[in-house]
Order: structure tokens, then C-alpha cells, then sequence
């Protein structure tokens, strides 16, 4: 086996790793956080701080991952995932809470967060030819979509048969935890095995700051695109959304598991799905055309009367909502130039996590409000679809290589 398709092979095993221990803390998190004492409102605030602190985090590690390493930097994140588990497993102290999700990687949404994905995304760029890598990241999303689905499920049920066996629920909780550091470990074994394959080949001596030239405009503006889209997500991270559920229908953590595995299942699939469709319409069209509807089904799960509709509304609109995932991913990697990879997907994921780190404890207070509890969601999806009529205004007419020919 060729040195490029191990790589291959180790990034897409640390992505399936990675995404199932955040699947596997997000469903529990925040019970966990009110079982040890937080409030409704103080809940919001720590999600939002650790979103607030992945952008610090993120923003160094990938602004100089092409300069020292992308192997070093990986591995450097999987000792902050580590950190951030165990500081949440040994104490209750909400000023150290606070400071290991600031500076630790803990997942509240089950999605990614940190460094990880944008260097991946980078190594992974240079590894594949221009025509396959859309597709590619179809299997990249699918993987981690799966894998955050078995987490989920793994949790609900794991947390649900332990209380069975009569553990408390804040033991099982730390169990769970305890999982979440034990990926962390994995992580930087896997990293260590990487190949110098995934460094940069080369470097532009004419770079700006935060590693960009040429393509400065373009990232510039896409990530003031992608802070919006992930400002509205922010409002219904998984975390928050599996406490919705419990306050508004009384869902236990078994039935929070599973809705999730379901819906993160139908995520992957449509994010496979996105490869095909971005061949006959466009990776810009893909993005907008498939996300308009989701963000219209979201709207919906709250006018629901209940549980079961609710939750079928939802997996409704995780069956189309992550069409635009890898096609966003791919179109980034696409327009920029090879040694701006990195920067350009950690500057662009940092604005995501901007974004995303607000609306969280906006949501809190929301949530403390019985009137106001459902109001994330039509915040949520109304500004969504604010993005994508954006997005198609500004960047219908930029192609990526593979839409030239």
C-alpha cells in the first residue's frame, strides 16, 4: 500500500473516531451540566465559551499548520480533546469548567469543532486529484455523519442502561466522559502514524497574514457567509436541541440517543448524496438548492403537535440538510491555491465557530422562558435561508477548476 492511500485511509479512521466521541458527549452534555448544577442560562453561556475558545484554538493551529507541520498540530489537538474531557470529568467548578472549554476541544453540537478538520480537509486536498475530491468528501461527511450517530445512540442507551443498573445519573454521565478523553488518546496515536505526504509541497513566499495571498477576498468573504450559517445553527446544537426535546416531550437520553443516530444517519447519507448532484448542477447550486428546504422543515418541528411528529419533521430535514457540507467543503479547497488550503478552511471554520459561539446562550435564555423555548428554531431556520440567497447572489459566478472545463 502507497504511502497516500494509508494517509488516506489513517484520516478518514481518525474522522470515524473523532465524530463518535463527539456524538457521544453531545446527547448527555448538557444533562450533565444541569445534573452538576448549572442553570438553563449558564448552560448556554459554557456552550458558548467553548465554541468562543475553538476559535482561538483553531485560528492559531491552522494559520500555522503548513509552517510547522500538520502532523504536530493534529496531535496537538488531540491532547487538547484530552485535556477538555478530563477537566470536565474531575471537577464541578464552574471557573475551570469555564477555562478547559475556552482552551480545550469539547464537541456540544456533535459536529466538528477545533483544529482537526481543516488540516485534514488540506491533507486530504493534496492527496486527490481535482475530480474526485468532491466526492471523497461525500464519504469524508458520510463516515463522520455515521459515526456521530453511533455515538449518540452508544450515550442515550449507555447512560439509560446504567441508571438501570443503578448508577446516578451524573456517574453515568462521567462514564460517558470518560469515553469522550479515552478518543482523545486514540487520536494522537493515529496522528503520529501519518506520512510527511500531508505537508505542504510548497510555500508562497509572497503570503499575507494569517497564511493567505491571492485568495484573501474570496476567504474573506466566504467566511463572513459561513459565520451567519453556523450563528443560526448555534441556536439548536445537538446538545441543546436533546434538551429541547426532554423539556417540551419528556424524551429520556434512550429515545434522545436514537432520534439522533437516526438523524445523523440520514445526514451522511444525504451528504453522499450532495457528490452527485454537485456533478449535474454545480457545487454553488447544490449548497443553496438542497438547503432552503431543510431550513424550511426546521421551522416546522416546533409547530408539531407531538413527540412522534416532531421527530419526523426532524429526520425530514436531516435527510437533505447536509447536502451542503461537503460541496461547501470541496468549493473552498477548489478556489483557493494549494498552499492557502489550510489557512482558508481554518479561517472559514474559525468564523463558523464565531458565529456559532453566540447563539448558544442566546438559546439559554430562550430556554429559561417557557414561551420563548421554541423561538431558536425559527431564528435558526429564517437565518439560514438568509445565508443561502446570499451566498448564491455573491458566488454563482466563481467555478471551481473542475466547473471550467
Amino acid at each position: 500500500m502507497n504511502t497516500s492511500k494509508r494517509d488516506i485511509i489513517l484520516l478518514f479512521t481518525t474522522r470515524i473516531i473523532r465524530l463518535f466521541a463527539y456524538g457521544f458527549i453531545s446527547v448527555v452534555l448538557a444533562l450533565y451540566l444541569a445534573e452538576i448544577g448549572f442553570s438553563e442560562t449558564a448552560i448556554g453561556l459554557l456552550l458558548s465559551l467553548t465554541l468562543a475558545g475553538d476559535v482561538l484554538v483553531s485560528l492559531w493551529i491552522t494559520t500555522v499548520a503548513d509552517r510547522i507541520g500538520r502532523k504536530k498540530m493534529l496531535i496537538a489537538g488531540s491532547l487538547l480533546m484530552l485535556f477538555a474531557g478530563i477537566a470536565f470529568i474531575f471537577t464541578n467548578n464552574p471557573i475551570l469548567l469555564t477555562l478547559a472549554a475556552i482552551v480545550g476541544i469539547i464537541s456540544p453540537s456533535g459536529n466538528e469543532i477545533g483544529p482537526f478538520l481543516s488540516i485534514e480537509q488540506a491533507a486530504l486536498s493534496q492527496l486527490l486529484p481535482n475530480e474526485k475530491r468532491t466526492a471523497i468528501f461525500g464519504w469524508y461527511n458520510l463516515v463522520g455523519s455515521f459515526a456521530t450517530a453511533a455515538g449518540a445512540l452508544g450515550s442515550g442507551w449507555l447512560a439509560e442502561i446504567l441508571q438501570q443498573f443503578e448508577f446516578t445519573a451524573l456517574n453515568s454521565y462521567r462514564i460517558i466522559l470518560f469515553g469522550y478523553s479515552a478518543a482523545g488518546i486514540v487520536l494522537m496515536i493515529l496522528f503520529i502514524r501519518l506520512s510527511p505526504d500531508i505537508e505542504t509541497v510548497s510555500i508562497s513566499d509572497s503570503r499575507y497574514r494569517l497564511g493567505l495571498h491571492r485568495s484573501r477576498n474570496v476567504v474573506i468573504r466566504l467566511s463572513s457567509l459561513f459565520a451567519l450559517d453556523a450563528f443560526a445553527g448555534g441556536f439548536i446544537v445537538q446538545s441543546m436541541m436533546a434538551y429541547w426535546f426532554h423539556i417540551r416531550f419528556g424524551a429520556d437520553t434512550a429515545v434522545l440517543g436514537s432520534i439522533f443516530f437516526g438523524a445523523n444517519i440520514l445526514a451522511g447519507i444525504s451528504a453522499l448524496l450532495a457528490a452527485r448532484i454537485a456533478k449535474h448542477i454545480g457545487l454553488i447550486n447544490t449548497m443553496v438548492f438542497t438547503h432552503i428546504p431543510s431550513n424550511i422543515l426546521l421551522c416546522m418541528v416546533p409547530l408539531m403537535p407531538n413527540l412522534e411528529w416532531a421527530i419526523a419533521v426532524l429526520l425530514l430535514r436531516f435527510s437533505i440538510s447536509q447536502m451542503d457540507v461537503p460541496t461547501r467543503q470541496s468549493y473552498t479547497m477548489a478556489v483557493v491555491a494549494p498552499d492557502e488550503r489550510t489557512a482558508a478552511s481554518g479561517i472559514t471554520g474559525v468564523a463558523r465557530s464565531v458565529g456559532a459561539s453566540i447563539s448558544p446562550v442566546l438559546s439559554g435564555l430562550f430556554f429559561a422562558h417557557p414561551s420563548l423555548i421554541s423561538l431558536p428554531f425559527f431564528l435558526a431556520g429564517g437565518l439560514k435561508i438568509i445565508y443561502d440567497l446570499s451566498l448564491y447572489s455573491m458566488f454563482q459566478n466563481i467555478k471551481p477548476p473542475e466547473e471550467k472545463k
